[in-house]
């Protein structure tokens, strides 16, 4: 692992980006030496608030995915496995994006050696309506007024077509209901390590990215990108590293009282006799990628014809297999259409199988879960 300072040589991308424009001018100098078929980014849809993943392949496109989106979605792991598992793909990932793609790696769904990945340093993200409605009411501003977004240093920061910039501490938000989504205010994982790089702003200087390279292929991007004439580099000084150790450091113990306090506030049973059966939770997850042969499609499964498994059989298989297994990404809570904490109850069980193993789907570094490591002892 080595640290570095970052930003563009390119004056358009450089203004672009989000603090310095290293990671667009890393993927152009992918796309423009051949290195990759595509990137798949993210770019604003209808608006700021409206991350639409994108599958880029010529280098003068990427000006309109550069800066950062915190209403993104997190199902690239699911894209890369469904549409491009053939393709030379640069990604950028945020921490759930990156244990996807790990875990997938683990089930020869995606391809490592076709795949770089640019880690983003998370603090969490906000869902597209809740980001709108929190900005009117306590920004007490247009949501479409406001030119970008940002989290750092505790709030969630606006700035506006006008320049200005307001702030409301994230703690105040999310005591109303608003602020990020409930698995990031519980993530504890915050800078990617595993991705080749992990790249953002904590640490860094006005105008640069501060990237941690984290394996050889990472270095290789840092090296090729310099030496193609599109990036510059510098070493951070040692206040700027702590300085990043000590955001990553206090966004943990805020998951840590997050946990501690929401944890025990949720009935399992309970949560799942409001389960209509529909599938969405499975259907979204990116670690679920047999859906088509999915053993809850079989016939000894259903009670009557055309109908769903019982809810508790359905979430029993489910969580048999996601116990070990689960990124809390969130999606499944996004989509369940009874407001099932699916994820909150995955992540317990997460834990509970950390405890006992030491395993961290898509952090640990070990090939596959102990349950199925040929090492696996009596548990």
């Amino acid at each position: 692992m080595s640290y570095v300072l970052a930003k563009s040589q390119n004056d358009d991308i450089h203004n672009a980006g989000e603090c310095g424009g290293a990671v667009t001018s890393i993927f152009k100098y992918l796309l423009d030496e051949g290195l990759v078929d595509g990137v798949l980014a993210i770019k604003p849809g209808d608006d700021i608030y409206d991350g639409v993943p994108t599958f880029i392949t010529d280098s003068d496109d990427l000006i309109g995915a550069a800066g950062s989106y915190h209403c993104a979605p997190t199902m690239v792991g699911n894209i890369i496995q469904k549409y491009l598992y053939d393709k030379k793909v640069a990604v950028t990932v945020k921490p759930c994006d990156m244990r996807s793609i790990d875990e997938l790696i683990k089930r020869y769904k995606i391809k490592k050696e076709n795949i770089y990945t640019i880690g983003l340093n998370c603090g969490g993200t906000v869902s597209p309506i809740t980001g709108r409605k929190m900005i009117e009411l306590y920004y007490d501003v247009d949501p479409d007024d406001v030119e970008s977004e940002e989290i750092d240093k505790g709030q969630f920061i606006i700035e506006l077509k006008d320049g200005t910039e307001k702030g409301v501490k994230i703690h105040d938000l999310e005591m109303e209901g608003y602020g990020r989504r409930n698995n990031c205010q519980r993530c504890d994982v915050k800078i990617p390590r595993n991705a080749n790089i992990a790249c953002g702003n904590w640490g860094s200087q006005d105008g640069w990215t501060f990237i941690e390279i984290n394996d050889e292929k990472g270095q290789e991007l840092i090296d090729g990108a310099k030496n193609a004439g599109i990036l510059e580099t510098k070493s951070p000084a040692d206040p700027a590293v702590e300085g990043r150790l000590k955001v990553e450091g206090i966004m943990k113990k805020m998951a840590s009282k997050v946990q501690s306090v929401k944890y025990p506030l949720v009935s399992e049973m309970d949560e799942w006799n409001r389960c209509i059966g529909c599938y969405a939770c499975r259907d979204i997850c990116p670690i679920c990628w047999c859906c088509e042969n999915c053993e809850l499609n079989k016939d000894y499964f259903t009670l009557e014809e055309n109908s769903s498994p019982d809810p508790l059989a359905f979430q029993g298989v489910r969580l048999s297999h996601m116990s070990f297994s689960c990124v809390d990404c969130g999606q499944c809570d996004d989509v369940c259409p009874m407001d099932i904490p699916v994820s909150l109850i995955f992540d317990k069980l997460q834990k509970k199988y950390y405890e006992r193993t030491g395993y961290v789907a898509g952090v640990s570094d070990d090939v596959k879960p102990p349950l199925y490591s040929p090492e696996k002892t009596e548990l």
